[in-house]
């Protein structure tokens, strides 16, 4: 009867997935699996991770200390660094009227990669941001005490992000203590740039992710790498009573060297537009942005980039996921309006779109080999028009809209906050996206799309105390696929797959995970990944039909089904 109960259950959450998304198959309470954590009881906020492949390293920035932890096993920790703030600047933050328990300390925000040698970090430190290097091999910093305005947060509270880039570092936050001045900012000896300060370029931004994607190399056109920027502002287009949300990306070209008179030390690059994640048929926005992913891979035409959004009123605990290909990004930014400020009277509209002439060089283009062929060989020879019209104009009146035109995933009484995608070979060469998203619960959900829809494989209970997970890494080599996830409390470490958890084949391949097979000399459920060779006799189908196991399994099931069938009915 437990069973049959099981199956009168799984009929009414597949009403209800119908309605609010898929349901995960299978949960694993957090004991029920293996995972390697990390943590000190004396430190706290473990929210910053950077992963060094090659090295086999796991960063960890948390609260006035960095540890170096072997990435194969967490638990082993290889260095640590303890970065704390003077009592002078402690007393100074106090008197500020900032926690001197809390707030007055050093949160690390920012690891880098810089080269081999030395890592770039940045901490709050008591308000006062500050920047160093630090030495991988004596795990020492440098002592440069850089100034970490518009690198790093002041605030622990604040939003931020941050990407180095052929040893620049390319930063979103806040530039001064009141976090009212938010800048998009890039640190480089050679030539620093920067955002206006005005509000139709950033208007309260809450910064989630930055990339880079460079420039195809077999391209003919001399582009150049782009760094793009994801975050959610308020809304400069439409004035209402409250404040209205927009998640925007925005993109900057990286041989940027700002105008020579308009918009000196300034982007001249810069420009912005809003993403759409929509269920137009039910009226559902998503206009809230958690975090985004961007998938690049040599099996891939172009990079995805996967976003996890929430509505702004989220009474109902909905979450979505958003797929875009950087193809409509571009095309966006590259042939799309632009929108102009104007006074509408007896209108909420602020901006409409400009329909006037365009100046050329287009406005916020990279330098590209059209316009060398123009004499146009850097952003320092484009004339004053051009970087006027950007400066006045810098966001676009088209819109970047999902592939498929609406959410991959939809979920309720769920707040995702974190997302990482894994590109997948199945066994019959189908290859599948991935993703496992986090929850404010310290859930881990795994979920594919499938030719039926999506499917989440499982939910996986990361932190015991259901805290919110901060951070999510993917390491993806093929002898060592892990995901690193950070918290308040602690780092965890978790196999991207469970496989040896289904002890049948029906199990096994019901679990729709195109990681795990049923290997049937063995009779166990193994990770294809972990397998020097892959067998033609594995079991695997992702479209949940399980006929190729054995007729003893199958009849067990069908038995169990049709029992139930002829009960619920009754």
């Amino acid at each position: 009867m437990a069973l049959c109960a099981f199956y009168a259950v799984w009929g009414l959450l597949l009403e209800v997935a119908i309605a609010f998304g898929p349901v995960p198959r299978i949960t694993w309470e957090h004991k029920e699996v293996q995972l390697i954590h990390f943590n000190d009881s004396k430190v706290s906020n473990y929210s910053t991770l950077l992963l060094s492949e090659d090295k086999n390293v796991l960063y960890v920035g948390a609260r006035e200390v960095i540890f170096a932890l072997n990435a194969v096993n967490i638990a082993e920790k290889q260095h640590e660094l303890h970065w704390k703030v003077t009592e002078d600047k402690r007393t100074k933050c106090a008197v500020k009227g900032k926690s001197e328990q809390t707030e007055c300390r050093n949160y690390v925000r920012v690891l880098q990669q810089l080269n081999d040698t030395f890592l770039y970090v940045c901490g709050t430190n008591a308000f006062q941001p500050t920047c160093d290097y630090l030495n991988l091999i004596s795990f020492e910093l440098g002592g440069k005490n850089e100034d970490g305005k518009g690198r790093c947060p002041f605030d622990p509270a604040q939003s931020y992000t941050s990407v180095m880039v052929d040893e620049e570092l390319y930063s979103g936050t806040s530039y001064n203590f009141l976090g009212s001045e938010p800048i998009i900012s890039r640190h480089s000896h050679q030539s620093p740039l920067r955002t206006e300060y005005a509000i139709p370029w950033l208007n309260e931004p809450n910064f989630v992710f930055a990339d880079v994607i460079r420039a195809d190399p077999n391209s003919t056109d001399g582009e150049d790498d782009k760094i793009y920027f994801f975050f959610t502002e308020v809304s400069v287009e439409y004035e209402f009573v409250g404040k209205l949300m927009i998640p925007r990306i925005a993109r900057v070209c990286k041989r940027d060297q700002g105008g020579l008179r308009t918009l000196q030390k300034k982007w001249t690059s810069f420009l912005k537009a809003r993403l759409i994640c929509t269920i137009p048929d039910k009226n559902l926005i998503f206009n809230v942005i958690n975090d985004v992913f961007i998938l690049k891979s040599p099996t891939l035409k172009e990079p995805v980039i996967y976003g996890v959004f929430t509505p702004q009123l989220n009474n109902v605990g909905l979450s979505a996921v958003c797929a875009y290909n950087l193809s409509t990004v571009e095309e966006v930014f590259s042939k799309g309006k632009y929108m102009q400020s104007a006074t509408v009277e007896q209108s909420h509209t602020k901006w409409v779109r400009y329909n006037g002439e365009i100046p050329n060089p287009r406005p916020g283009a990279c330098i590209n080999n059209e316009a060398r062929a123009s004499n146009y060989m850097s952003s320092l020879n484009l004339p004053d028009k051009t970087l006027q019209f950007v400066k006045d104009h810098p966001l676009m009146d088209d819109s970047v809209t999902p592939m498929g035109d609406r959410p991959r995933l939809v979920k309720r009484d769920v707040k995702y906050t974190q997302i990482v995608v894994d590109r997948v070979r199945a066994l019959n060469g189908t290859i599948y996206d991935v993703m496992f998203i986090s929850t404010d619960r310290g859930a881990l959900h795994k979920a594919i799309s499938y030719e039926n829809g999506m499917h989440i494989i499982e939910e996986t209970q990361l932190f015991p105390n259901f805290e919110p997970v901060q951070t999510l890494l993917l390491s993806s080599k093929k002898d060592r696929r892990y995901l690193f996830a950070g918290s308040n409390s602690g780092v965890v470490q978790s196999p991207l797959a469970f496989c040896d958890k289904y002890t049948t084949c029906v199990d096994c391949v019901l679990a729709r995970d195109p990681y795990c097979a049923w290997k049937p000399l063995e009779a166990s459920c193994i990770d294809i990944f972990k397998e020097g060779e892959m067998e033609r006799n594995w079991i695997q189908n992702i479209g949940g039909d399980a006929s190729s196991c054995s007729d003893s399994e199958i009849t067990q099931l069908l038995f169990v089904t049709n029992t139930c069938s002829v009960t619920l009915s009754g």
